[in-house]
């Protein structure tokens, strides 16, 4: 295979960890005539795994980026390049020190190993540490050190031996050509190279720091930027002078700090998150000739490292003050930041064919390597990684301004206390709805979804606290007030007990038409959509595995109409989805109509009589039944009024066009503030509302390591037509459930220290002698959503529990920053505690 080929299967960009990854698993996925490509030489062609620290710790807050650790580590060992250290995260201030009793529960949640250690166990294990400087520490066991550009060169090596690879180094990408075709209208072609053209239907881009220049060449975005972070290497460090191997004491990360100092054979190297976000250019990294080191090993500037170089001197001045050790390497590194700090894998919305496997750290790399192999290849990934889809950017987030804005942000939160709601704060305000105006005088405490600014709470609202003085279910811990409001659970009750207006124009509005129109929903949706014009129909879409692929609801607008209704936060990647799933002859059109209009939710006991105020549509319950949809006149605008909910009530929601919006809520609120009506944010709307009624949520109960009857969602019948993951489901049906979706009440929220605390989710559901739930898939039970129950006066924990301990009244535990709590389970399924006969919303 020395021969440049002139046609290819795949074309991979790229030879890091990532690229040859990749290689190696579509190969072994049965691929032939891959080729890939990279500008420099091999093994170390000068990119990102070049320079890398290269460790591992597996906790993370995100279950995706867990798993993909877990299946990188498991890769690493099976290559023979891993070294177990231990790893230990220290605490130098009280406030970190409760971060680590939330990690060591989130670590036990996923099944990961972890220890509370006091600061005399801390440096019993690194005894170079100054353990006067600590409060504690969490070790990790299992952290480990790799050979990343080892491990590279096996993988790289496997798929040649399996005749599949040719590779390319020293050869640059010129351009990428499109054709017409594709579910994006263009598709890859051919790959420029400076050895020679490769036509190609696939290409995936997996080079880091680069991916966006190459992706512009075809006319793609990936939206990353390069970012600097430094990193020392120290020594001869005397101690070390035995180590047999690269390492042999835990690596330790100096969180307070923003910092790591790890053992690299007789050296320390010392990292740092903590200096200014330097941002660099694509088009800024030097050439290989260029560049002093490597193209993204760039000069030092010492400046920015001295007060981090003072603060490891602090926790290791024995180690690091000795005069005989001194900086033999000192870098400023290259590392891509996404605004979200996810990876960036997928198929690019812009071009079919075109991949990105971009954005990855060591930690992960294989793992993704292995994701993308498995997506590329038309199977579901083994690992859910919607979290990473790239089509999840909308087109703001593609910007510049708004890549490089949040990746300046997000750099120092590298290692940062990182609250579960923590609000971005760069490029806002961006989206605002029509009542933005109205909302900011109404005081409206404003949060984010997808550029959007959504009220979670309303100031006005305070007199409210009065009113349901003794139903609030204060919260007394800071952590657990962080961006919580008792105003929350005070509109809530105002709420259930007259009327409420909730703004709801971040939601993602797209609009299916043309003769081919219901076959391309039908073909996606697990319910029915041949139903009369004028039905509202609440679904779920599933991947060809049966796990969950989006939830929302379809609106039959007419014979070839059909307007799809899904959330803000995964709007993008269902619009993606959704024109995969389109008749290839043309005969249906998506068009994105989020931007079009504003969308307002009136619910209650006495939404109808606020509406019936301002229009002379029918709407009492046998003139607009539930699950329907029309037009209606509100104030002098045509208006389309669903009548759903999703916080348990009589009410609708209103499609109003965006620019009679205002006009629109001016209406609403004269006539219904005699009637109770009061703003109510999105606090009730996505949690006390929708917890009260066991309702699911896309991303926390309803993700792809579960399905529609472990969720308590399956219909009566399966409808006769086939759709996206039907045999999977019909397979899943006829089994009993290895798991079920519980509703558990917290019995007591006070800890040893007397306060009361309260679960935010993600902590793990223990038995009552503590022991760990697991389920025979291998599954760890913990809270998928949590929040308070007004209603009902309780906290709520939404879980997954194995069948056998499913039982409605069954005592068990939950573990929160280190203690355990009891808790009973109140629903083994999906009937609500709030109103379980539905009667309200059927009013």
């Amino acid at each position: 295979m020395n021969d440049i080929p002139t046609r290819a299967s795949a074309v991979i960009v790229g030879a890091g960890i990532v690229g040859n990854g990749l290689a190696c698993h579509l190969a072994r996925l049965g691929w032939r005539d891959v080729v890939l490509v990279d500008k420099g030489p091999m093994p170390n062609p000068g990119g990102s795994t070049g320079h890398a620290s290269n460790f591992i710790f597996p906790i993370e807050y995100s279950k995706m980026m867990m798993e993909l650790t877990r299946d990188s580590t498991e890769q690493y060992k099976a290559l023979g390049v891993f070294t177990e250290s231990g790893g230990i995260e220290v605490a130098r201030t009280a406030e970190r020190m409760e971060e680590l009793r939330r990690r060591g529960s989130a670590a036990r949640a996923w099944g990961i190993p972890a220890q509370h250690l006091s600061p005399a166990e801390v440096a019993k294990l690194v005894p170079y540490l100054d353990e006067s400087v600590i409060l504690g520490g969490l070790y990790f066991p299992t952290v480990g050190v790799v050979d990343s550009l080892r491990a590279g060169t096996l993988m790289r090596e496997e798929a040649q031996r399996l005749g599949a690879l040719a590779v390319l180094a020293g050869t640059e990408v010129l351009g990428i050509e499109t054709a017409s075709g594709g579910r994006a209208g263009r598709r890859v072609a051919t790959v420029r190279t400076t050895k020679g053209d490769i036509d190609t239907d696939c290409c995936v881009i997996c080079c880091g720091v680069w991916s966006p220049r190459i992706a512009a060449m075809a006319g793609a975005h990936i939206p990353l930027t390069p970012i600097v972070h430094q990193m020392i290497s120290v020594g001869p460090v005397p101690l070390f002078a035995g180590t047999t191997g690269e390492i042999a004491y835990p690596i330790v990360r100096d969180v307070d700090t923003n910092m790591y100092e790890r053992q690299h054979g007789g050296d320390m190297e010392v990292g740092s998150y903590a200096h200014r976000p330097i941002i660099v250019d694509p088009g800024d990294i030097p050439s290989i000739d260029a560049a002093v080191l490597s193209p993204t090993e760039m000069p030092f500037s010492q400046d920015d490292f001295d007060p981090q170089l003072a603060q490891a001197l602090e926790l290791m001045p024995d180690l690091l003050g000795d005069e005989r050790v001194g900086i033999r390497y000192a870098i400023n590194g290259l590392i891509s930041m996404t605004p979200d700090g996810h990876p960036a894998l997928g198929e690019t919305p812009e071009v079919s064919g075109l991949w990105s496997a971009a954005a990855s750290w060591i930690k992960e790399g294989p793992g993704i390597s292995r994701a993308v192999a498995q997506w590329i290849s038309g199977a579901v990934p083994k690992i859910d990684v919607h979290e990473a889809d790239i089509s999840r950017f909308h087109a703001h987030q593609r910007t510049t301004a708004h890549v490089t804005a949040r990746a300046r942000e997000g750099f120092n939160k590298m290692y940062g206390i990182v609250h579960p709601a923590e609000q971005w704060e760069s490029g806002r305000p961006l989206r605002l709805s029509p009542a933005y105006d109205r909302e900011r005088d109404l005081g409206a405490v404003f949060i984010e979804t997808a550029g959007w600014e959504r009220p979670n709470w309303y100031a006005s609202n305070e007199n409210l606290l009065q009113r349901y003085s003794g139903r609030l279910m204060p919260r007394e811990a800071e952590w657990e007030s962080r961006w919580w409001s008792p105003i929350i659970n005070a509109e809530h009750l105002a709420m259930r007990d007259a009327c409420g207006l909730i703004d709801l124009s971040a939601f993602a509005v797209l609009d299916i038409t043309g003769p081919g129109a219901l076959a391309a929903v039908q073909s996606a949706a697990v319910a029915q959509l041949d139903v009369p014009a004028g039905r509202v129909v609440y679904t779920s879409l599933l991947d060809e595995a049966g796990g969950f692929r989006a939830d929302l609801t379809i609106m039959r607008l007419g014979q070839q109409a059909f307007r799809v209704v899904t959330g803000g936060a995964t709007g993008m990647m269902d619009k993606q989805w959704l024109r995969g799933l389109l008749p290839a002859d043309g005969s249906a059109q998506l068009s994105d109509a989020t931007s079009s209009w504003a969308t307002f939710g009136v619910w209650g006991p006495n939404a109808r009589t606020v509406l019936q105020a301002v229009t002379d549509s029918d709407l009492t319950r046998g003139g607009f039944p539930f699950a329907t949809c029309r037009e209606v006149e509100i104030g002098g605008v045509t208006v389309l009024a669903s009548r759903i909910s999703y916080v348990g009530e009589l009410g609708w929601e209103l499609y109003v066009p965006i620019e009679q919006g205002a006009r629109v809520w001016d209406t609403i609120w004269a006539a219904g503030v005699p009637h109770g009506l009061v703003p109510v944010g999105i606090g009730v709307y996505g949690t006390t509302g929708r917890l009260e009624k066991g309702y699911r949520a896309y991303g926390a109960e309803l993700e792809a390591d579960y399905n529609l009857v472990e969720a308590g969602m399956t219909r009566p019948k399966v409808k006769a037509e086939p759709f996206r993951g039907k045999d999977a489901y019909l397979a899943q049906r006829a089994e009993p459930p290895c798991a079920v979706l519980c509703t558990l009440t917290v019995d007591d929220h006070r800890c040893a220290a007397g306060t009361l605390r309260y679960m935010l989710g993600g902590e793990p559901i223990l038995t009552p002698a503590g022991e760990p739930l697991v389920d025979a898939r291998g599954r760890h039970s913990y809270v998928t959503s949590a929040g308070s129950g007004p209603s009902v006066g309780k906290h709520l924990l939404m879980a997954y529990l194995p069948a056998e301990h499913a039982r409605e009244g069954n005592r068990l535990a939950v573990e929160y920053m280190a203690e355990q709590y009891p808790v009973t389970i109140a629903v083994a399924g999906s009937t609500p505690l709030f109103d379980p006969e539905n009667a309200r919303v059927r009013s």
